[in-house]
């Protein structure tokens, strides 16, 4: 997917690793106040994680009008076709921004950073990418995003299949045909449910193998006429203006009221409402519902009841919405569907319980199950990705004591304020482990959180300091303040990637700041007004 890039050699201010909405950020507003700064991107074209979603049906799960940058000459001009825009219409809303912002002349494209070591003296990061180019930093500031790492599952005979397999975050660009092929799908999540959806369409059988059922929300997806998005501009700078003061970044908050405080009658009436609302439904829901599990089981009992209306067959419905939950509603990320539940009763669709029928192992036709030989022609690996952590330790950054990154966290991540950890001076990550990242508005994290880091970039060279670096104390005790608030709340009941549980060997810990954006907000201010208490600056 990507060609050769020569290499080149750079002394910057600042390298930033990712073109997606994160990178993009810091490398507008860092040049704009005269910074030396560079992108260095691994695929051909920006975007990040919607440069290489090119799978069938790929497509945000967040309302296209809040999924974008806020800056008024930009969303003023553009406008998306649907409510929900898909892979296509996503790269050209980015293309649409490098037009407008000039970006693609400051990154570098093709080029895969594999090490980067700190110059203990110097202050400064030296950069290696594959291709050979090397860049020499003053701060290194990583923004790979969460899901920068895909993972295949440790199936034996991968390698001996003779059709076509792909993951869905590797996908071919030309794409694949569908028509009257027999697919498998490994994985539910959101990649999993989308391809389902569109390879329903025209497989001759599409079989999708499911470890754990997700708990997918109605997308309510519609065209969007020009009289409609002529309405959502008359008042997107306000929805915009909300975002700092909400959990997770999108203009609506929970409801602050118990879910069991209310009568019968008015919660049904409050899940109606949000239940036409996408994503409402799990982040704009009763405040408890996150944290009790009694006030839990109101809003999957909902959940449960509308997905099994759509199932014609009992059996299929319990394995998909099983009356006793499998895990609590909203602590792995749902996605948000059109027709996932409703393919289940075509002919052509199969689903098989991974926990009835285990995969043996991948075949030269298919693949093997405890009691059934399958044949396909595709086989899709929808299984993820290692998320939050996976785009960071993937490379070689190696800190003062000669230590690797992924050294340093294979017992647990500590990270300042999502930031920032010990031993490696002026890095700075953005989207990463700790921070509100998974629960949050992709676009609004990239703004709000990239605001701090450029100012701080900004406060040291004001005051004519070199180096800043998390200490161990700090790391340590954000981390502590990370799980008292995950105890508090029902997320470690499942095994999500939020609790990094979809990788073996990989540390069970909450990967994302549960407290929301406001309260981590008031924390970050609580360390600048503190002279950047728990960092030493020099």
């Amino acid at each position: 997917m990507s060609t050769a890039a020569p290499a080149v050699t750079e002394v910057l201010d600042v390298l930033v690793v990712g073109a997606g909405f994160a990178g993009l950020y810091q490398l507008e507003n860092l040049r704009s106040r005269g910074y030396s700064v560079k992108v260095v991107e691994a695929g051909e074209g920006l975007g990040g994680i919607w440069h290489w979603n090119r799978y069938p049906g790929a497509r945000v799960d967040s309302e296209g009008p809040i999924y974008q940058f806020t800056r008024p000459d930009l969303w003023d001009e553009f406008a998306f076709s649907e409510l929900y825009p898909g892979g296509d219409e996503l790269r050209r809303y980015f293309k649409y921004v490098d037009a407008k912002l000039d970006l693609s002349k400051d990154i570098y494209y093709n080029t895969r950073v594999i090490s980067a070591e700190f110059d203990d003296t110097a202050n400064t990061w030296t950069v290696t990418a594959e291709n050979g180019s090397t860049f020499v930093c003053k701060y290194f500031v990583l923004c790979t995003g969460f899901a920068a790492k895909p993972i295949f599952p440790k199936l034996p005979g991968m390698d001996s299949f003779a059709g076509i397999n792909h993951h869905t975050g590797l996908w071919p660009e030309g794409g694949i045909e569908f028509a009257g092929k027999r697919i498998a799908i490994i994985g539910t999540g959101a990649s999993g449910v989308q391809v389902a959806q569109e390879a329903s369409k025209k497989a001759a059988q599409l079989t999708i193998f499911q470890r754990t059922p997700v708990q997918a929300l109605p997308m309510r997806q519609r065209q969007l006429t020009d009289e409609d998005n002529a309405k959502i501009k008359f008042d997107l700078a306000d929805r915009f203006s909300r975002r700092s003061a909400s959990f997770s970044g999108f203009d609506f908050d929970f409801i602050p009221k118990s879910a069991l405080e209310v009568s019968e009658e008015e919660r049904i009436t409050t899940y109606e409402r949000l239940w036409e609302c996408g994503f409402e439904f799990w982040l704009g829901t009763y405040q408890d519902v996150f944290v009790d599990d009694d006030a839990n089981d109101t809003a999957y009992e909902f959940w449960r009841d509308r997905t099994r209306a759509r199932i014609k067959d009992p059996v299929i419905a319990e394995k998909l919405a099983p009356m006793k939950k499998a895990y609590p509603f909203g602590v792995k990320r749902p996605s948000l569907e059109q027709t996932y539940y409703d393919i289940f009763n075509q002919d052509n669709v199969r689903l098989v319980d991974l926990h009835e029928d285990p995969i043996e192992t991948i075949t030269p036709t298919g693949l093997k199950t405890t009691s059934e030989e399958h044949e396909f022609d595709i086989i899709v690996y929808a299984t993820g990705f290692d998320a939050v952590t996976g785009g960071l330790t993937a490379i070689d950054i190696r800190g003062t004591d000669g230590t690797l990154l992924r050294d340093k966290w294979s017992n647990g991540v500590r990270a300042n304020l999502g930031v920032a950890t010990a031993g490696f001076p002026n890095l700075l990550f953005l989207y990463g482990p700790l921070s509100p990242s998974g629960f949050c508005n992709g676009p609004s994290c990239a703004e709000i959180q990239g605001d701090l880091v450029v100012n701080t970039i900004d406060y040291m060279r004001d005051n004519g300091l070199n180096r800043i670096e998390s200490e161990a104390d700090a790391d340590a005790a954000w981390s502590d303040h990370v799980a008292e608030l995950t105890a508090e709340a029902l997320y470690d009941k499942a095994d999500s990637w939020y609790m990094g549980a979809n990788v073996p060997g990989k540390p069970r810990q909450l990967l994302n700041y549960p407290g929301g954006l406001p309260l981590y907000l008031a924390k970050w201010d609580e360390t600048v007004c503190a002279g950047y208490k728990g960092f030493t600056l020099s």
